[in-house]
């Protein structure tokens, strides 16, 4: 039996206009859960575990308000979790491709449809998103990665070898890797948190999947959709908890077949580093795929359109605020077109929004936590006290009752300034104006300013200037965008991830990073074995 996985489209957006059904439905699933709370617990071997060592999952727009608490685990429910997956690899790894696919089909019908507000408003609320940035997110997003890596698997094992001489079989079995695999997920994209552990899983390997603190609440319903899509016991364990203990205990297991990563370039880093350390432990090496840090740009020519330059700025800096690695986070523009693009970016800012997310007129929520405001702020205080910067729009913060932050532009005279080279996470633009003479050699700047290879984005009419900026920046951007802003990569469209210390570039919603997850066996059958050793050279004449 074979059933073939249709061609997938991208899931289509709902707008949340006034007036429409999908914005009643939503506000109503957010009323219900915001005045509803949660108990999380792990989920390992299909069974909740309760270990009664709590963590709060709040607001970040309300930190008052606590929207659940999730059970954390210890070295107990860890070792449980591995036991888990390593006993449920066999039988999920012999389950027919298209029973396997069929799950997670299924859970992209229940998002679509049952489950669509649900999910929405537990990211908007748990992770402080707006409807729209949430459809993108948390419906559409995971929708499209469910159902195109299922396409993109059938595709992968369809590749079969070219030869078969008369005699003989030739096959290529796509194995699970011989193992686990271990998903570390971030708290920005509730996407990417369901598909870092699914997308193995798929490929027929079990999974460990540590959620970040911040997004346990969604974590938990992607979990439920799962479920009660058919997932097998065993084969996906969630395990909320203390990143840098759960990551060690884990890590050491001698069954740690591959890690599947989203987060920080320094975490990132220690994990390879202990990874190595522990090469001579583990059954086989395992796959490291990690997506990790941005310091991505916007570079202006002379010849660009100045109000959408101006809206890529804002959409590409200020959306969630600017907590994608794909956002927005320098602009390179000539002198030329300088003050027309600050004037056009005054008068939107000065129209821009910023609260609860249960106020759909708000553009701006709130940073995700404590830990994110204070940073960002550090990087805002620091500019407006130094000598060669200055905040030209925005720099309030305020966390007295959600972790605020106005969006802001720091001008700044030095290409080399920290918030021109290091990753803020947060809603900060700094500008820095070049000579429009200086074209080619500020797109060497450019080139070189930042450690980061992850998304970017050129603006220009002039078609010379486009070509240049391609060649000069190929390998500052994984994700290049042409008059557009750098985020808001597309599954199925523009498949995700970028080099340097942005990370592996395995590239997320293509086929690419299926791969990884699978190692490959050739089989020949020889349907008429040899008899006779003798070759007919060794006749005598």
């Amino acid at each position: 039996m074979f059933i073939t996985v249709s061609v997938p489209k991208n899931e289509q957006l709902n707008s949340y206009a006034p007036g429409s059904c999908e914005r009643e439905k939503l506000k109503k699933a957010l009323s219900e859960l915001h005045n509803d709370f949660v108990e999380i617990p792990a989920i390992i071997n299909g069974k909740e575990v309760k270990t009664g060592n709590f963590g709060n999952c709040i607001e970040p727009h309300n930190h008052q308000h606590i929207l659940a608490q999730y059970h954390k685990v210890n070295k107990q429910e860890i070792d449980l979790a591995v036991e888990a997956a390593i006993k449920a690899r066999i039988d999920w790894e012999e389950m027919p491709f298209y029973h396997r696919s069929a799950i997670f089909l299924k859970a992209a019908e229940l998002l679509s449809t049952k489950y669509r507000f649900l999910l929405n408003s537990a990211t908007m609320l748990g992770q402080s998103k707006n409807a729209y940035q949430a459809e993108i997110d948390s419906a559409c997003e995971l929708i499209d990665f469910w159902r195109f890596n299922a396409y993109y698997a059938q595709k992968i094992y369809e590749q079969q070898p070219l030869v078969s001489p008369r005699g003989e079989w030739n096959f290529s079995e796509y194995r699970a890797l011989e193992g686990f695999i271990f998903a570390i997920t971030p708290f920005n994209f509730t996407s990417i948190a369901g598909n870092l552990p699914t997308a193995p899983a798929l490929m027929g390997n079990t999974v460990i999947w540590k959620p970040a603190g911040t997004a346990v609440y969604s974590g938990y319903f992607v979990m439920k959709i799962l479920k009660e899509a058919g997932l097998p016991d065993g084969v996906i364990n969630f395990i909320p908890g203390s990143g840098a203990e759960i990551g060690n205990f884990v890590i050491d297991s001698p069954y740690l077949a591959g890690i599947h990563f989203t987060g920080s370039t320094k975490v990132f880093n220690d994990i390879w580093k202990r990874t190595a350390n522990n090469i001579h432990l583990y059954k086989s090496y395992p796959r490291i795929v990690g997506e990790t840090g941005g310091k991505d740009f916007i570079f202006a020519h002379t010849s660009a359109d100045v109000k959408s330059l101006a809206v890529a700025c804002l959409r590409g800096a200020f959306e969630f605020q600017g907590q994608k690695c794909s956002a927005a986070s320098r602009l390179y523009i000539p002198d030329t077109i300088y003050d027309e693009w600050f004037k056009e970016m005054v008068e939107m800012l000065e129209t821009v929004k910023m609260g609860d997310v249960m106020d759909f007129s708000n553009f701006i929520n709130a940073v995700i936590d404590k830990e994110s405001f204070d940073r960002i702020k550090n990087y805002i205080d620091y500019a407006k006290n130094s000598p060669v910067a200055e905040i030209i729009w925005g720099g309030n913060c305020d966390d007295s009752v959600g972790y605020f932050i106005q969006p802001t532009l720091i001008k700044t005279t030095d290409p080399m300034f920290c918030t021109m080279q290091e990753e803020i996470f947060g809603p900060v633009l700094t500008v820095y104006v070049y000579p429009e003479k200086d074209f080619s050699k500020t797109l060497d700047l450019c080139d070189k300013t930042s450690p980061y290879g992850l998304t970017g984005s050129i603006f220009a009419q002039d078609r010379k200037a486009i070509l240049e900026a391609n060649n000069v920046l190929r390998h500052s951007a994984g994700n290049f965008y042409i008059n557009d802003k750098p985020t808001g990569a597309v599954v199925g469209q523009q498949p995700f991830g970028g080099g340097r210390s942005s990370g592996t570039n395995d590239k997320a919603g293509s086929a690419l990073n299926l791969q990884r997850w699978i190692s490959a066996r050739s089989i020949k059958e020889n349907f008429v074995p040899d008899i006779e050793y003798k070759y007919p050279f060794m006749a005598e004449a």
